[in-house]
């Protein structure tokens, strides 16, 4: 081995910092590859570029790290991205080709983001975060919760984790309505769920459940009118992306009393900012966007982005996204 560093690596956003726990990161000192790890998240884009500006090939975790073309072009060393994943909104794609950065990506989890989901809407059910820390403080059984059985799941967004949400639903005894742009009766019927128009699902759903991706078509989907509609009994369910909901309707719906609650993993900015109404909302079972943060998920995206990187280095670039 020479001490000669032909790349740097940087690995971003390794919140609880086990990155090194599911690849072997140090091996790569053998192709001349110096490993950093970003621990925190930065706090603007200017922070971002000033401590990325000196690395080759950064490894970033989903979008907690947004890469529109300005930040790419202050990047002049950048020659790999590669996210945790096979698809990210906040990479701009495009602006990445066009400056011959290739991007990469892995593969998943299809359990994680589903299994969250159902672990938040039976939390905010049966109110256990309030039980909790009730029971903590030596009370005893403060509130009525609810039942699932014979309600109403509304699904926005029936690919892959939807589908696993109406199963999850129908094992429950629910009955499930969907509904999406591009959605078919063939499909949503072979789910286990009926196709309703968006109107009809929030009108009629008990609970409504997030799962589309976020672009510029489905950005907003759920504004005021859709939380009316859902009602005062009902709850919003939203694990997928923060803006596919009109923030500032939702926190008006919860202070006004419009819908029953909210269950949410994702928000407009992340990390959400201390003092942020959400957190003051006593209709809320909140998580800090965890749908994807499991051992399997992260043995697949920390090591599929390994295998990402060593194969850019032999010269063969494995699972490219985009141009």
């Amino acid at each position: 081995m020479n001490n000669v560093t032909r790349f740097r690596l940087a690995i971003l956003d390794d919140y609880q910092q086990v990155s090194g726990d599911y690849a072997p990161w140090d091996s790569l000192l053998d192709d001349d590859v110096k490993v950093s790890v970003f621990s925190a998240p930065f706090l603007s884009e200017e922070q971002a570029v000033a401590a990325l500006a000196p690395f080759d090939i950064i490894v970033a975790m989903r979008e907690r790290t947004r890469f529109p073309q300005e930040v790419l072009e202050a990047l002049p060393n950048l020659k790999l991205l590669v996210t945790t994943g096979m698809a990210n909104a906040a990479i701009d794609l495009e602006a990445a080709a066009e400056r011959g950065i290739v991007v990469c990506g892995t593969g998943g989890s299809p359990a994680a983001a589903p299994e969250l989901t159902w672990a938040l809407l039976l939390a905010f059910a049966r109110n256990l975060t309030v039980e909790e820390n009730s029971l903590r403080a030596g009370d005893w059984q403060t509130g009525v919760g609810f039942e699932l059985e014979g309600k109403t799941l509304g699904i926005v967004g029936l690919g892959k984790i939807g589908k696993r949400m109406a199963g999850y639903a129908k094992a429950f005894g629910m009955d499930v309505l969907a509904w999406s742009q591009n959605l078919t009766a063939e499909t949503a019927e072979a789910a286990g769920a009926r196709k309703v128009s968006k109107e009809e699902l929030f009108r009629e759903s008990d609970v409504v459940t997030l799962h589309l991706r976020l672009s510029e078509r489905t950005e907003g989907v759920v504004g005021s009118e859709e939380l009316r509609l859902l009602g005062p009994d009902g709850v919003l369910v939203n694990t997928a992306r923060g803006p596919l909901v009109d923030e500032a309707a939702l926190i008006r719906a919860l202070e006004e009393g419009w819908i029953r609650g909210a269950a949410l993993d994702v928000f407009d900015e992340e990390p959400l900012p201390a003092g942020h109404a959400l957190l003051h909302s006593t209709r809320t079972v909140l998580s800090p966007h965890i749908g994807y943060v499991t051992h399997e998920s992260y043995r697949q995206f920390y090591g599929g982005a390994f295998e990402d990187v060593k194969a850019w280095l032999d010269g063969t670039p494995v699972r490219v996204i985009g141009g």
